[in-house]
Parts: structure tokens; sequence; C-alpha cells
């Protein structure tokens, strides 16, 4: 084919990766920047120009004219300030195309527009970006040409940070510090580093950008408030892991191909359950490329789809009815000399070090269930955590059979002596081989699931980042194994003190620990007894974020100030509110001016069948039926939608804040509610050609 393509051959040639600064770099500049990565030395000006410059070439040799700091504020989405590498011109007019170690290192957008929940006054704008030199640069290729991102940190002028990497990276050093000390009990001497390990696995929805552009609700709030389900949805289950349609399957192969030009190493790709849904995941890396990486995807799955007459739609819940979208976070710790921290082996009832890192793990995520919870909030995930797709609202731990017939052993005996081990798979078909499976099932409802040697949390949303996911598990844990390591390493007899502590933690923490069915009733219950929170919202999450102990454990590890943790909760509760204004203001401006004047059409048409039918003397009473109930359903949405405007200005009214978000949430989309339920009615019984927009049949079928 013309099109063909050798994946070795483009994977990463747009990233300025080991390979190319092994070829350009001085092997001394190579050398103090690879020391600086591993935050062993501070790079010196004189190196950072020979980067820069080396940098340059190669991003000119892509085609770049332009270089900007890619940096990723507290909006949801990434920023960038474009510059060119022109100097002035000289004397005979003629230019340079420069770029120093300063510009490199350093950049200074203006601050004052991006959110910083009270850090910055609108007056006070200078921002420095700073380049993470641990993410590697890339050239990026689109309408305006090509142009060499630098990632970087975002922080104010007084030091605060404003945006998601800052803390990132804070964390990261915290458990770094933190985790080295546990692997030293155990004898490692040779590990340098611990990293945090993450994978991302992306759910997005597809669909015809002509019927996107004639939904105001999509175009305005990112998902549909307005939409009857159409006769089939997900119910027989035939699109997930299903045959991949051509449109989606050029999408998908210009998706993967980008991606790997980009260094992503996208690697899986299917169906989802709902249809239009599809999913994408990477191999692993290490956590704060993992975040850059998965903030790159999304901008390149609505980049690519663009480019195919597609949206992409990453919400957590454009359409009702049906599974919203999330990601799925899968965390681990790696040594630098290739050891899992989280791996149990074989035989996990005698991996000590497994035992001691597992049980550090569930009595981080047991005292800071709520921070972790509240790590995946956003308004979006409010429509889809507890739905079949995604994990309830209630943080729970899934170890699977294997384990927790380890941990109770040691609870109930004061040792495990034995492994439940795999066993063999037989299919009963000749032709088929039989195979060793998995020593434990999986659990696609806990929200925070042990999977072999891994942990998944399930509960980020599909539009979220995941950098403050990630800092809350490396802070917390970090928190864990610096209170075990501090009893251990003065331990008079280290085995004995081991072994106490990994049957305190199991004890002491086992109630985090659900095997079960996430989505029962029952559970709801059992959580309650065990003490377990069931925080159903955003607003209800967010004072999480400035609790005494949140504030004492982030400050402790140099993760957050106190001022940053409250600029945070301010920002969460102005973006709530916001959200839902937008979308409240979308509902009426849809209601009063399509969906109304469309069923008044609808009516008269009805109402003159109705009166002709009549004047020839046969029996109308099916079009005054259908007259009646369109006439009631119209003057319930119209009280509905007088009813919302009324709240929807009293909210806006009201200062910014907690008080006002829970407003939005109690008062406004009740009466959102209120107005869409009567629309959803009309949809299903105005005439298609009377109807101002496509139907959820229409997008969801018709890719």
């Amino acid at each position: 084919m013309s099109d063909y393509f050798n994946v070795a051959d483009i994977f990463g040639e747009n990233v300025f990766n080991d390979t190319v600064m092994r070829e350009r770099l001085p092997k001394n500049v190579y050398k103090n920047l690879k020391l600086a990565m591993s935050g062993e030395k501070e790079l010196v000006l004189a190196d950072a120009d020979v980067i820069a410059n080396a940098m340059k070439d190669w991003a000119i040799e892509k085609g770049a004219t332009h270089y900007s700091h890619w940096f990723q504020p507290l909006t949801g989405t990434t920023a960038e300030k474009q510059d060119s590498f022109l100097s002035a011109p000289n004397t005979s007019g003629k230019v340079l195309m420069e770029f120093s170690g300063k510009e490199l290192i350093k950049g200074e957008p203006d601050a004052s527009s991006f959110p910083s929940g009270g850090l910055r006054a609108t007056f006070e704008a200078r921002g420095y970006t700073a380049w993470d030199c641990t993410s590697p640069a890339f050239v990026r290729e689109d309408a305006t040409g090509a142009t060499l991102c630098i990632p970087t940190a975002f922080c104010s002028y007084t030091g605060e940070a404003l945006d998601q990497k800052t803390p990132l990276l804070r964390s990261m050093d915290a458990i770094n510090e933190q985790a080295l000390r546990v692997v030293r009990l155990f004898g490692n001497t040779t590990a340098k580093k611990v990293t945090p390990s993450v994978g991302v696995e992306q759910e997005y929805f597809l669909i015809d950008r002509d019927l996107y552009l004639k939904r105001k609700d999509l175009i305005f709030s990112r998902r549909t408030l307005f939409g009857a389900m159409p006769p089939k949805g997900q119910e027989l289950d035939d699109h997930y892991f299903g045959a991949i349609r051509e449109r989606i399957g050029a999408f998908m192969k210009d998706i993967n191909k980008e991606l790997w030009r980009l260094g992503v190493t996208a690697k899986t790709q299917h169906n989802e359950v709902a249809p239009a849904q599809h999913e994408l995941a990477p191999i692993y890396a290490q956590c704060n490329i993992a975040t850059d990486n998965n903030q790159l995807t999304m901008e390149v799955l609505k980049k690519v789809a663009y480019r195919h007459n597609l949206a992409c739609l990453l919400h957590e819940k454009p359409f009702a009815g049906v599974n919203g979208s999330g990601k799925h976070n899968n965390w681990s710790l790696t040594t630098d000399d290739g050891m899992n921290m989280l791996d149990p082996g074989n035989t996990p009832h005698q991996n000590i070090q497994f035992l001691l890192v597992l049980g550090a793990v569930m009595k981080a995520v047991d005292r800071h269930a709520n921070l972790l919870r509240e790590s995946a909030a956003n308004v979006g995930n409010d429509h889809r955590l507890g739905a079949n797709e995604a994990p309830p609202a209630i943080i729970s731990i899934f170890l699977g059979e294997q384990l927790e017939d380890v941990i109770m052993q040691l609870i109930d005996r004061g040792d495990a002596t034995s492994s439940i081990q795999k066993g063999k798979l037989k299919t009963g078909a000749s032709t088929l081989p039989d195979f060793n499976k998995d020593a434990t099932d999986r659990n696609r409802t806990s929200p925070f699931a042990f999977t072999g040697n891994k942990f998944e949390f399930r509960m980020v949303g599909s539009s979220d980042s995941v950098a403050p996911a990630n800092v809350v598990l490396n802070t917390i844990v970090a928190e864990s194994f610096k209170e075990i390591c501090d009893e251990l390493e003065n331990a008079p007899n280290f085995d004995m003190a081991c072994h106490d502590m990994i049957k305190r933690l199991f004890t002491d923490h086992h109630r985090i620990v659900f095997n079960g069915n996430g989505y029962s009733d029952e559970w709801v219950e059992e959580a309650e007894a065990r003490g377990l929170a069931n925080i159903k919202s955003m607003v209800d999450s967010t004072p999480t974020l400035i609790s005494p102990e949140t504030v004492t454990l982030f400050e402790t590890f140099g993760v957050y100030t106190k001022a940053e943790l409250l600029s945070r909760a301010e920002i969460k509760y102005e973006a709530y509110s916001k959200a839902i204004n937008i979308e409240a203001r979308a509902m009426i401006d849809i209601a009063g001016k399509q969906i109304i004047p469309a069923v008044i059409s609808y009516t008269t048409e009805l109402a003159n069948s109705y009166l002709a039918v009549s004047e020839a003397g046969c029996d109308a009473s099916t079009q005054k039926e259908i007259l009646d109930k369109v006439s009631a359903l119209l003057r319930e949405t119209k009280s509905a939608l007088t009813k919302l405007q009324t709240v929807t200005a009293t909210a806006s009214a009201m200062n910014s804040g907690r008080e006002q978000a829970l407003y939005f949430r109690d008062e406004v989309t009740t009466a959102m509610t209120a107005l869409r339920t009567p629309a959803d009615e009309l949809e299903m019984l105005v005439d298609k050609e009377y109807w101002p927009f496509p139907s959820y049949g229409d997008m969801l079928f018709e890719v």
C-alpha cells in the first residue's frame, strides 16, 4: 500500500530523545545533562546553551520555525506561547536562527489570566515556566507548521505552583526518597532511584463532526444536555471489542502514526462498551512522562478527529443512558536496577518486601481514601462514578483471592505459609491448548484494584489530567514508607519487627479491602458500617484538600504549601460553578430558541390536522390525544425553563466559592433535570422533521 510505514523507523522520530542527545551533544554535556535528569547535579548555563543550540538545529531540520514552553496550567488543558527562532536583523538585513540556554531553561508567560485561586491578583502578571529535562522535547506538526515543544513546569513570580507538573515532580522526589529507604532495609545497595511507573488507558467517543456542529450542547458544554435514548443502546454488548469500522480504523491508524512519531507507545486499541466509544492504551512510562504523553494523546485525538470529519468527545458522560468514559491509572514503583516493588512473585507469602509494600499501600489508601477520591473529582465525573462502567464513589482496594488468603493467614494465625497457586485452565476442546491462568480474577467494580504487579486506579475522568491522582498516590505512599522505615530502621531485631509490622498493617487496614461487587446496594451498606466514606460529588470532595491532615501531609513532603492547597480548592469550586453555569445557560438557549419553537410548529401542524380530519367527519381522536399530550409537555417544558432561568440568575449573582458551588449543585442541576425530562419525552413524540438537532440514534450509530 502507498501509505505503508515501518513503526520501528518512525517511532520517536519527532522526539529529542536519548539517542538524539547522544548523537548531537558533546560527551561531557551529555553526561552533565544525564546527571541533571537524575537529580544529582544542577545544569549550568554553559551546558544549557550547548543543549539549546543542538535542540534548535535538530528541530529546524524537522521543519520547525518556532519553539514553545509546553505546560499544564490549572485549566485542565495544556498551554503554550510560541516564539520563533528568529533573531534581530544584522546591519545587512540578514537574520539568524537562535535559541539560547536561558530561553530553554526559563520562559515568562503571562500568569494573570490562568486560574490561581487567589495566589495572584489580576494585575500581578509575571509567571515562569521551567524546563522539565526528564521529559523529552518534541516537534509537533500541525496547520501552524512545526513547533519545538519543551515540557515545562509553571509557577508564579512568588514561587507557588500554578500547574499540574510542579507538584507531580515534587511528589516523585518524595516517594523516591522514602522508597529507597524501604529497599535498603532489604539489603538493596545498588538502586539509586525509585520511580513511579504509570500506564494510562484513555477512553473516548467519536461522532460525525457534521452532527456535532448541530448540537449546541456539545459545542458549549462537551456533553448532551438533552436527548432521548434510541431503541438500541449498549444492552447487547455487541460493540465491546467488536470489529472496528473502517472509518474508525482509518482514524486509529493516523492516531497511532502521530503518537508513535511523538514517542508515545500507543499499544492497545479497541471498541468500548457503549456505541461510538473506544479506548487507547500505551505502554508504561515514568510518571511525569506518562502524564505528559496522556495530555499529548488527548490533543492528538481531537486534532486527528477533525481531519477525519469526526468529533472526539472526552467528557466523562457525553450521553445519558450509556457508559461514560474514564481513564485507568495503572501505578507501580520500579527501581533503576530493574525491580518492581509491587511484583509479588510466584510465592507472595514468602516475599516479605512485597508484603511490607502492600501493607504500606493499604495503610495509605485507608488513611487518605477521601483525598484519593478528591484527586479524581471533576464536574463530568459526578455523572459517571457509580454507573456500570465506573467504580463506585466509595474507595476500596481489590486484592483478589490469592493475596486476600495470604493476608488472612497473617491476621488469623500470625504467619503465612502458603499461596493459592494459579492452576491450569482447561478449555475442554481438543484443539485448544490448556494454559496457566492468573492466580486471581479481575474486579472491574473496584476503584483501586491490584492487577498482578500494579494498582489500577479506575476513578480518573476521561478529560482529566492524571497528575493529581499520581501526586496523591506518590505522597500518601511516601508517608506510609516513612513511618514504616522510621520504626524498622531502629528495630533491634529487624526480621521480627518487620513480621509484626506487616501483620499490624494488614490487621489495622483490612477494612479498606473489598473483593466483591462494588455496584451492589449491600456494599454501600457494608462500607458505611466499615466507616468508609461515600462522597458522591466534586463539591463534597473538595474540602478534603484543605483539611488539617491534608495540609500536614503535603507540607511535610514539600509537595504543596497550604496556600497552594487553598488556591486549588478555590479553583475547584469556581470551575464547578462555571461549568454548571455554562450548561444551564446552554439549556436555556436550546430550549428557548430551538426546542419550544419546534414543538410549537409541530402542535400547529397537529391542530391543523385535527381540524381538517374533524371537518371531514372522520375520527380525529388520535390527533387530539397526541396534541393534548404534546401541549401538556410543552407547558411543563416552558415552566421548567422559567425555573431554570430564575435559579441560574440567582446562582450567577452569588459570590464565587463553596456556597455558590453548593447552590449550583443543589438548585441549578435539579432545575436542569426538571427541564430535560419533558424535553426528552417530547423528542419521542415530535416528528423528526421538526426536531431541531440530531438524536442519540443519529450520533451513536452513524459513524
